[in-house]
């Protein structure tokens, strides 16, 4: 187990737990220490203070689930602040725990970390109507690692959920006796914790993304593509370890993660007052070969995505002169074509509530400023992919 926590005392009552439990332990205050810990030890778990001395929490989970040989690892988030436990799903962790936590909250993460390692072949439960649908995930899925469960519809889905213990749901819209929507809340507030992917042939409004953004962890939308990008997602939540994949599934996963090829030649718009940020955003995605516009009001940005109706998508600050970005997001949603136009808001602050009220008006995805290289490169593989 290894344990990255800067409060001594607390970081000493997990480690003891740790050996009661029978693991074997490693402790770190420090966030930059974490990757080059777990390629040295191997761990079979992480618990990840939020609150680090030298890095911020969610930038450290962030890098190992964007890693490809850490990415498997279960991550569990200790948090001294109030924060939501989808917040933490969004971010590949197995579940979000609040200071201060007592005995029996330390023991569940010990015995859920030992059931992840202990279990070869985690359980998928997948929701779908089509037989032939199911069929072709359990085909794309595939290997000994992954164990899946089938539903023909939301009653024999919550049957399902109540006789066991699933790692990921995957889940269509369309069913035959009820709203996806309506399931996917129902699940959420039973399952908390619980990876919810939804893989639908549904042509969304923006209003039905907004809210699935809120209570799913990733809308796949059926085209060519989405195969590889369902395999991603499952892979990630049913943490298993690329390198036991057969190498095809391999393959898949490495050329998804290749921002090169994925980014390059995909026209992009920064929309931001301050030209030190549009230029340092600007030198980062040119390296991956994107097109790179920029505006510095909201305004400037309308009139640039009238003349150019090719972009790929939009980084929008919220705080802007003359027109803020909430606004100019709204504006952009009614101008016609760019209905699921990509906009990831940035936001000077992660204040709560930020993420509710930038997709409320219409943004894909959030992230906060300083921005976090890795992290904005993740988003826009994610964005442009689908």
């Amino acid at each position: 187990m290894l344990i990255v926590e800067d409060d001594r005392d607390f970081a000493q009552w997990l480690l003891r737990a740790a050996h009661d439990f029978r693991f074997k332990a490693v402790a770190t205050p420090r966030g930059q220490n974490v990757l080059s810990l777990v390629r040295e030890f191997a761990p079979v778990a992480i618990t990840l203070d939020i609150s680090l001395p030298d890095v911020d929490g969610w930038k450290v989970i962030d890098r190992l689930k964007n890693d490809l040989d850490t990415r498997h690892v279960p991550v569990f988030i200790i948090s001294g602040t109030e924060a939501k436990p989808w917040n933490a799903l969004k971010h590949g962790a197995v579940a979000l725990l609040t200071k201060p936590i007592n005995a029996d909250a330390v023991a569940g993460i010990f015995e859920r970390a030992r059931s992840l390692t202990e279990t070869v072949a985690k359980k998928l439960l997948v929701i779908e109507d089509d037989a032939a649908q199911r069929n072709s995930i359990r085909e794309l899925i595939g290997n000994q690692s992954a164990n899946q469960i089938d539903a023909a519809n939301a009653a024999a889905a919550i049957e399902a959920l109540r006789k066991e213990q699933f790692d990921c749901v995957v889940l269509d819209l369309i069913l035959p006796d009820r709203s996806g929507f309506d399931l996917i809340e129902e699940i959420r507030r039973q399952y908390q914790s619980l990876p919810i992917i939804v893989y639908t042939g549904k042509d969304l409004s923006p209003e039905e993304e907004a809210r699935l953004n809120r209570i799913a962890q990733t809308v796949i939308v059926k085209d060519v593509r989405s195969p590889e990008r369902l395999f991603d997602q499952t892979a990630l939540w049913l943490h298993r370890e690329v390198a036991k994949l057969p190498p095809d599934k391999q393959q898949i996963l490495r050329r998804l993660h290749d921002s090169a090829e994925i980014l390059a030649g995909k026209k992009v718009l920064i929309v931001d007052d301050d030209v030190r940020n549009i230029f340092a955003m600007t030198s980062l995605l040119e390296r991956y070969r994107m097109n790179v516009l920029s505006a510095e009001t909201g305004p400037a940005a309308l009139e640039l995505l009238g003349k150019n109706t090719d972009v790929d998508a939009v980084l929008m600050d919220i705080m802007l002169p003359e027109m803020d970005g909430y606004e100019a997001m709204r504006a952009i949603r009614r101008m016609f074509g760019f209905e699921a136009l990509p906009i990831i808001a940035l936001t000077a602050k992660a204040m709560k509530g930020d993420r509710e009220k930038c997709i409320d008006a219409g943004a894909s995805d959030y992230i906060a400023k300083p921005v976090d290289t890795e992290r904005l490169l993740t988003l826009l593989r994610a964005w442009l992919h689908r």
